[in-house]
C-alpha cells in the first residue's frame, strides 16, 4: 500500500491529465427507472449516497447492505446459481475485486473523475474504481485507558495489562478485517493474534458494533478498526482518540463494480458515475472518513493520506489465501 500514499502525493502534486470519460446513456437509465446496490459502505453513508442519486436522477435505488464478506458471499451465491439481480456492487475487498475482475463478471467503465482517484485504488480498464479509502488504526477510550497506558505499536497489544479490554471484528463477516489480518499475519505471523486470543479480545461482526462497545464502555480499545466510526463518535461528542501505531497502518480502498448481465446496465453506470463525484464524495470527509478522490481534503482535522505511514498490502496474495486466512483465524478463536 506504500505505492497508494506515493501515487496521492505525486498527482497533488502534477496537474490532472486530461480525461474523456465512458458515456453514459441517462434517459436509458430513467427508463430503467431502478439500479440494485450491494454494498458495505457504512449505513448512515450508503443511505445518504442512496438518497441523493434518487433526488437527482428520479431513479430509484434498491439498498442491501451488511459486511464486505457477507456481501460478497451473496453476490456469489447468486451468480452460481445463474442469477444476475446486482447491478453495482461497493465491497472493501480489493483482492476480491481483482479476482472477479480476472472472472470477467465486472463491465469496464470509466466515468467522469475517473482520473482523480489513484491509480493504486482503482483498475485501469474501469473494472473496479475505489469509493472510499478506509483507514484502520487502533482507537481507545481515552478517559479509561490512562495516558501511560495508550498503546504505541501493534505489539503493545499483546500486553497482559490489557486483558480483556480488547475488540475487533470478524474478519469472516467484514472485507476490511480479512485484508488487516491476512496482511498482519503474513508480516508478523500467527503469533499476534494467537496472544490476542490469550489476552481475551472480543470479535464482533462489523466495524458499528466494534463502535458501540467502545462508546458503552465495555471494551475499551478497538484493534485494526475503522476510523471513520472513531471519527463520528468523538465529533459526538464520545472520549475517543485515534492512534496511528508506530510501524504504520493499513489503508484499504473500497472497489465499486458495474454487474456484468446486471439487470439495469445504465442505470448502473450513471450510479457508478454519481458514486465518484462530487456530492457523494463529500459526504465521506463530512462524515470522518476519506474520499477516494485526490482533490477532496480528508476530514477536518485528519492526517492526509500523503503523510499517514502506510503498511504494505498484497492483494495477489490475500486473493489466493482468503478462504485459509479466515480459517485459520477461526481455529485460533473458535
Amino acid at each position: 500500500m506504500r505505492k497508494l500514499a506515493i501515487a496521492v502525493a505525486t498527482l497533488i502534486a502534477a496537474s490532472l491529465p486530461a480525461f474523456a470519460a465512458d458515456p453514459v446513456d441517462r434517459e436509458a437509465a430513467k427508463k430503467e427507472g431502478k439500479v440494485v446496490w450491494y454494498t458495505s459502505t457504512p449505513i448512515a453513508q450508503a443511505q445518504q449516497i442512496a438518497k441523493l442519486f434518487e433526488t437527482r436522477t428520479g431513479i430509484k435505488v434498491e439498498l442491501f447492505r451488511s459486511g464486505g464478506s457477507a456481501v460478497l458471499n451473496r453476490f456469489m451465491q447468486e451468480t452460481g446459481a445463474g442469477r444476475f439481480a446486482v447491478d453495482v456492487m461497493t465491497t472493501s475487498d480489493p483482492a476480491a475485486a481483482q479476482s472477479l475482475t480476472r472472472k470477467g463478471m465486472f463491465v469496464p467503465f470509466k466515468p467522469e473523475n475517473f482520473e482523480k482517484i489513484p491509480d493504486a485504488a482503482k483498475d485501469p480498464a474501469g473494472h473496479y474504481i475505489a469509493q472510499r479509502l478506509n483507514i484502520m488504526t487502533i482507537y481507545l477510550r481515552t478517559d479509561l485507558v490512562p495516558a501511560a497506558d495508550v498503546p504505541k505499536t501493534w505489539d503493545d497489544l499483546m500486553q497482559a495489562k490489557y486483558k480483556g479490554r480488547l475488540v475487533m471484528t470478524d474478519p469472516s463477516f467484514t472485507a476490511l478485517q480479512l485484508t488487516v489480518v491476512g496482511a498482519h499475519s503474513r508480516t508478523n505471523g500467527w503469533g499476534f493474534y494467537e496472544k490476542l486470543k490469550a489476552n481475551d479480545i472480543m470479535i464482533v461482526r462489523g466495524n458499528e458494533q466494534v463502535s458501540s462497545m467502545i462508546k458503552r464502555g465495555e471494551r475499551w480499545i478497538a484493534v485494526g478498526a475503522l476510523d471513520s466510526y472513531a471519527a463520528e463518535d468523538r465529533a459526538a461528542g464520545h472520549k475517543i482518540t485515534t492512534i496511528f501505531p508506530s510501524a504504520g497502518t493499513y489503508v484499504i480502498p473500497s472497489p465499486t463494480s458495474i454487474i456484468k448481465g446486471g439487470p439495469n446496465p445504465n442505470a448502473a453506470k450513471w450510479f457508478a458515475e454519481f458514486m465518484i463525484g462530487d456530492e457523494a464524495q463529500k459526504i465521506f470527509p463530512a462524515s470522518g472518513g476519506y474520499s477516494a478522490r485526490i482533490d477532496l481534503p480528508p476530514p477536518e482535522g485528519a492526517t492526509p493520506v500523503k503523510d499517514i505511514k502506510l503498511l504494505d498490502v498484497d492483494y495477489d496474495y490475500l486473493e489466493k489465501q482468503s478462504t485459509a486466512i479466515k480459517r485459520r483465524f477461526n481455529e485460533i478463536f473458535q
